[in-house]
């Protein structure tokens, strides 16, 4: 996934958490981008520390790459840990629309008499 989707993927999520009218599909679909991109930054942070544990191994490594691989990590975990937050908004948001639906399907249900 190409680094430009994180900021259109976090405005979208934002604009749709800000109560902008959404779909069932819409949020279903969101939450799918918001999960694999999730999933991209955490297989990039593990791949940095282990990155990171090579070159440490090695003695003869200087300190450039090393640093190189923190700066990646500490830029990307604050990304991580902000979708994650934005993530679990969408959940409850998608979870409070689908109660609404249910609740209006059965204020309007026909009623049987006995």
């Amino acid at each position: 996934m190409p680094d430009t989707l994180s900021p259109a993927l976090t405005a979208r999520l934002r604009e749709v958490l800000a109560d902008r009218p959404a779909t069932e599909s819409e949020l279903r679909s969101l939450a799918e981008e918001a999960d694999a991109w999730a999933r991209t930054l955490r297989a990039q942070i593990g791949s940095s520390e282990r990155r990171v544990r090579e070159l440490s191994a090695d003695p003869a490594t200087s300190l450039a790459p090393i640093a190189s691989e923190l700066r990646r990590i500490e830029s990307l975990r604050p990304e991580l840990v902000e979708l994650s937050s934005l993530m679990d908004e969408l959940e409850r948001r998608a979870r409070s629309l689908r109660t609404e639906w249910l609740l209006r399907q059965a204020d309007s249900a026909p009623r049987t008499q006995k």
